[in-house]
């Protein structure tokens, strides 16, 4: 997720539009601050998000057991009918 100073400014801290034009220096610290915080907890949550779906995909999903592998079957000339 990209955070965008307009969006935290206008909707996070409910701050008029007027000064979120002007970037206050001290607007854009507290911007940093809370975009540095949200990304220490966004990274590692999107990485276990990402991890539960691939065990869901691999595990769950491509059970050997209840789904086994069909063999390969060699193709055929559909106008002799032998194989290559």
């Amino acid at each position: 997720m990209t955070m965008d100073f307009d969006i935290w400014c206008t909707e996070e801290q409910h701050l008029p539009y007027q000064r979120c034009e002007k970037r206050l220096p001290e607007d854009m610290e507290k911007f940093e601050a809370y975009r540095d915080t949200v990304e220490r907890y966004e990274i590692p949550y999107l990485q276990e998000k990402d991890e539960r779906l691939r065990f869901d995909r691999d595990i769950m999903h491509n059970d050997p057991i209840d789904n086994p592998p069909q063999p390969d079957v060699p193709k055929t000339n559909a106008t002799d009918g032998k194989s290559p």
